[in-house]
């Protein structure tokens, strides 16, 4: 038994998204071997579902019992700017620096409140916001 084993008792249901976020963010801390050399393992993950379903709790239980990670909690808002490019600065800055401070967890509460779904009527702002964080999720910047 370790100390993570009762993590999200206080949770009920979601047994996806807490087998998930094991996977993730529990098994390299106890069998970092498994992760080592070639293996390109899964390290990002986006929860989605409806208000009030546990989300944000699963998260926030991590933050608090998972000391190995370094956690940064955002909201909509702190990407929000308006200077032109700004925003999309932001959304970089705030995923370089969680990759300076690996490994680490960022947590957008709400965020499809900004990235809902891209469509014609989206400002060009709002479009660039969208494909930097994209990007960042990707791992390709």
């Amino acid at each position: 038994m370790n100390k993570y084993d009762n993590l999200w008792d206080d949770v009920a249901g979601l047994e996806n998204a807490k087998g998930s976020l094991k996977e993730i963010v529990l098994l390299p801390i106890f069998f970092p071997q498994l992760f080592e050399g070639t293996q390109n393992r899964q390290n990002r993950i986006l929860l989605f579902g409806p208000s009030g379903s546990g989300k944000s709790l699963l998260v926030k239980d991590i933050s608090t019992k998972v000391s190995e990670y370094s956690f940064f909690e955002l909201s909509v808002l702190d990407l929000l700017s308006k200077w032109i490019d700004e925003s999309q600065k932001l959304v970089k800055n705030y995923f370089d620096l969680a990759r300076t401070s690996q490994p680490s967890i960022i947590f957008i509460d709400d965020i499809d409140l900004l990235f809902g779904t891209r469509n014609d009527n989206d400002s060009e702002i709002a479009r660039r916001v969208k494909t930097e964080f994209l990007v960042q999720m990707q791992g390709k910047a």
